[in-house]
């Protein structure tokens, strides 16, 4: 989970309240997806959201180190983020949705920067799976 929001509309007689939800969706194996979906009450945003990343998972090479095979740029919007692969040993170095980002699609080593100055955790994230998605290895990362 990333992100939960409650968004209302005016109609007559008062507001009406729904619910956004963002779902970073892993299998740690090199599968990764990000979703967004919307409901009545949050259960029903989440079950969205959960479906969507596993519609929209993407495939990342990951190193016998379990990094990735060298350094890419993503940018999503006004987010932009640079995944750099580490040694072994290292750790996973990034922040906010990112580092949920590669967590969940299995880099247990690298280190990420978001060189942008949004704070928005969904255009954040956006950009960490765009950039996962420029990745080359011996397997091209391709969609699910």
């Amino acid at each position: 989970m990333i992100d939960l929001r409650r968004v209302a509309r005016v109609v007559a007689g008062g507001r009406r309240f729904n619910f956004r939800a963002t779902v970073v969706a892993g299998n740690r194996k090199g599968e990764v997806g990000i979703g967004i979906g919307k409901g009545a009450d949050t259960a029903a945003a989440m079950q969205k959201a959960f479906r969507n990343a596993r519609r929209l998972s993407i495939r990342v090479p990951i190193t016998e180190a379990s990094s990735i095979p060298h350094m890419v740029d993503g940018k999503f919007a006004s987010a932009r983020v640079l995944i750099r692969p580490a040694a072994a040993g290292h750790g996973l170095v990034a922040g906010s949705s990112v580092r949920a980002v590669l967590d969940l699609a299995g880099v247990r080593n690298a280190s990420a920067k978001i060189l942008s100055h949004t704070k928005n955790k969904v255009t954040n994230a956006e950009a960490a799976i765009a950039a996962l998605m420029m990745l080359k290895s011996s397997h091209a990362a391709k969609r699910a």
